[in-house]
């Protein structure tokens, strides 16, 4: 769509969104009458930055319901997650939001390669996290064969990768690094949708070293629709397209002013179970412009930089796990696996990271590693040289890369000096 009729469309939609807002009544449709809003004929694209916003917060007093807008008897199905924060989040969603989701999801697919003759090996998780069920829903409305593995079970998916021949991997990138090490032959596979967590272009090598497939990202989070929010694709440079005839994305700084590169705002122009009106995602993210000349015309955001309550304070710097990840990973002598540990124990915080060699040179590659990642943050940090297999794993959900160390034992053996 040409992108000044995308933005009639996402006119139209804002305004029947805040007609709809008002019309509930509630803490959404309260806060905008506070700003002055008495109709969606007040709201237009250009002054959405003025507008109020919600937050998971908002989504936390309110539980169990959250901020739903549907009928009990409309909603079809609840997902939601324990987020960063670890407190329940619970979504609702219609018969609509499922077609929507399962719509921008076929999208995301489609635009890395996957068609109707793909088989899709889905190891995201099913069940109240919207991975495994967001991957189903686009892959059938593709017409494609999804493969409903769900997270773990390692050998069983190294059986069914070699069975089913499956041309299309879902899971976490965490998990991706995992199944790259236990397959040990050549695979089918030519791409992959990774998503979940926060991932570096260090990662994206790593795993497609390994797995020998092309590797792109996917943004999505329970609150708005699941994955599908955003997707890399084959042709998007790196970047991430949004779906934004049904997310409208905004970037802030820490004032609340509009910027390139800031904390995500999502508003929900076509959701109606539980409808958002600028929900603060807490995700850190550059938004741009479509690809120049490119036959997709979708505004597209960066991979996550990280989120504002991972963001470290060490000694005034502010540091983002992600920069660490960076730094790591890009010297071929360090495993993917890792841990950065932020020590609480004294009233100056210290960053402790644990990370896993072989076969090499640990004090040497520990004394490099501290003089770059001085380099790249400005602070010093305290690196381990661990054995192979002493840094936990996980083989479901997300991967665990910061621990906050207030008192009791270690995160991780061998980092109490």
């Amino acid at each position: 769509m040409h992108p000044e009729r995308r933005r009639e469309l996402q006119q139209r939609r804002l305004r029947t969104l805040v007609d709809r807002l008002l019309k509930a009544g509630g803490l959404q449709a309260e806060r905008l009458k506070q700003a002055g809003v008495t109709s969606g004929t007040d709201v237009g694209l250009d002054e959405l930055h003025l507008l109020p916003t919600v937050s998971k917060q908002d989504l936390w007093d309110h539980y169990p319901d959250g901020l739903r807008m549907a009928r009990p008897e409309q909603v079809v199905c609840v997902h939601g997650s324990s987020g960063t924060g670890g407190r329940p989040t619970l979504v609702p969603y219609t018969a609509h939001d499922i077609r929507i989701w399962g719509q921008v999801m076929a999208r995301a697919l489609g635009g890395a390669g996957a068609t109707r003759r793909s088989v899709i090996h889905n190891a995201y998780g099913y069940g109240l996290f919207t991975g495994g069920l967001g991957v189903h829903h686009g892959g059938m409305r593709l017409g494609a064969t999804v493969v409903p593995i769900s997270g773990g079970m390692t050998e069983r998916q190294v059986r069914l990768i070699q069975d089913l021949r499956p041309d299309v991997l879902c899971c976490t990138p965490s998990y991706a690094i995992h199944l790259g090490e236990a397959l040990k032959a050549g695979t089918t596979l030519k791409v992959g949708v990774f998503g979940a967590e926060p991932w570096t272009e260090e990662m994206r090598q790593q795993i497609q070293d390994l797995l020998g497939i092309r590797a792109l990202d996917i943004y999505g989070l329970s609150e708005i629709i699941g994955p599908g929010v955003a997707c890399e694709s084959l042709d998007s440079q790196g970047m991430l397209n949004v779906a934004e005839d049904h997310f409208y994305v905004e970037a802030i700084d820490e004032d609340g002013r509009p910027a390139e590169t800031g904390e995500l705002v999502v508003t929900t122009l076509t959701k109606t179970g539980m409808p958002l009106l600028r929900y603060r995602t807490g995700d850190i993210a550059t938004v741009k412009d479509a690809v120049p000349g490119a036959p997709r015309t979708l505004r597209r955001m960066s991979k996550l930089l990280g989120r504002k309550d991972d963001m470290l304070v060490i000694r005034g710097v502010n540091v983002f796990p992600t920069e660490i990840e960076s730094v790591l990973l890009a010297d071929e002598r360090v495993s993917p696996h890792y841990l950065i540990v932020e020590d609480r124990r004294t009233a100056r915080p210290e960053l402790k990271i644990a990370i896993e060699a072989e076969g090499v040179d640990s004090e040497q590659l520990r004394a490099e590693l501290v003089v770059k990642l001085r380099e790249r943050l400005g602070i010093t940090c305290d690196v381990h040289v661990l054995a192979p297999g002493t840094v936990p794993r996980t083989e479901t959900g997300k991967a665990q890369r910061l621990a906050r160390w207030s008192q009791g034992q270690a995160p991780v053996p061998g980092i109490s000096s």
